[in-house]
């Protein structure tokens, strides 16, 4: 699964920068709106692959070899993130890895999941997660499928030229990576809400400000509904068995894991979690592999999209006290009708954070 993915209040996202070789662009006439600007640069797989063909069929692999891997757009994007997240990462380490007996091994099954991947249409996956954001929101983006030492993928430079970096994984099926990509895309469609959302809570301060923008987490929720296109289909539809029911298992926790996350809320309000250091480790507990962050917010989405509309969550989706009200809404009116009760988030978190019952 991709690394945690806090959502930021940040800015309206920059141009994406200059198609480079090998890059795919998306056809024009697949382009429905400017909103979506997308691209596929496969640019360090390919220059990966070819080292390793050179090394299988004994021939030399010479500097032009590894200065095409070393200038390609993902890689030095890859190793400015790895400098970020201060985690090592030298060229030097990079050739040992490219040349190790393990990578010349999988280097088949990694060229048919490339183009497997390739053969996917991410236009339709944007198009799909715009119906799950505010008219204004845009998704412009590069996906970087990448070979590299470690597994995890991840979301990139929100902030300035957004990219999706996924892991090339023959384990994923093409049809999973563009479920992967699509969850993706909405993280980036929402974070290019920002001046929008920033709105809303202006009137709150302190840690109640704190609090409603932790809430904002609960956005992959919505990216798990968005990715799925609708509520009637099971969010990990195209997953492998065992992350079906390892998320089935985190859904019938529901009302454990909403107590939870509102003990969390309420002690950042009342200043139990006095440091900044506290309230972000106490976040990221949530995160988990698909932890509360995940089901509490897609459960919550999916009953708010059912009793009021899509258009009534999109609105939620940037002002994070009305999708609880509005759930408490949904949640009790389920709860007159049938003997499973589920959990309401309490009247007294609602007023703090600005909402009515």
């Amino acid at each position: 699964m991709t690394d945690t993915f806090a959502f930021a209040r940040v800015s309206a996202f920059a141009a994406l920068c200059a198609v480079a070789h090998w890059l795919v662009p998306v056809p024009a006439s697949a382009q429905v709106s400017d909103r979506i600007q997308l691209s596929l640069d496969a640019s360090e797989v390919e220059a990966v692959l070819t080292i390793v063909a050179r090394r299988h069929a004994g021939e030399r692999i010479g500097e032009p070899d590894w200065q095409r891997l070393f200038d390609s757009q993902p890689y030095r994007r890859l190793k400015r993130r790895e400098a970020d997240v201060q985690r090592s990462f030298t060229d030097e380490t990079f050739q040992q890895f490219v040349l190790s007996d393990h990578l010349q091994a999988r280097a088949p099954d990694l060229r048919r999941t490339l183009d497997e991947w390739r053969s996917r249409d991410l236009q339709a996956s944007a198009r799909r997660v715009l119906r799950y954001l505010p008219p204004d929101a845009r998704i412009h983006a590069t996906v970087y499928p990448v070979i590299k030492p470690h597994t995890n993928s991840f979301v990139y430079d929100v902030r300035g030229d957004p990219a999706i970096f996924l892991f090339l994984d023959p384990e994923q099926s093409s049809a999973k990576f563009e479920n992967t990509v699509a969850h993706e895309l909405h993280h980036i469609g929402f974070a290019s809400m920002a001046p929008q959302s920033d709105s809303i809570d202006t009137h709150l301060s302190g840690s109640v400000r704190v609090a409603v923008e932790w809430m904002s987490a609960f956005g992959e929720g919505f990216a798990m509904l968005a990715a799925a296109g609708g509520p009637d289909t099971h969010p990990h539809a195209v997953s492998p068995a065992e992350e079906r029911a390892r998320w089935d298992r985190e859904m019938a926790n529901f009302n454990q894991h909403l107590r939870e996350l509102e003990r969390f809320f309420v002690d950042v309000i009342e200043g139990r979690l006095g440091t900044q250091e506290e309230i972000r480790q106490g976040g990221l507990s949530f995160f988990g592999i698909q932890g509360p962050w995940y089901t509490v917010g897609y459960r919550m989405a999916v009953m708010v999209e059912r009793r009021y509309g899509r258009e009534t969550l999109i609105a939620c989706m940037v002002d994070p006290p009305q999708l609880l009200a509005r759930y408490n809404t949904a949640a009790a009116e389920l709860n007159s009708k049938r003997r499973e009760r589920l959990a309401l988030w309490s009247p007294i978190l609602l007023q703090q954070v600005g909402v009515s019952r």
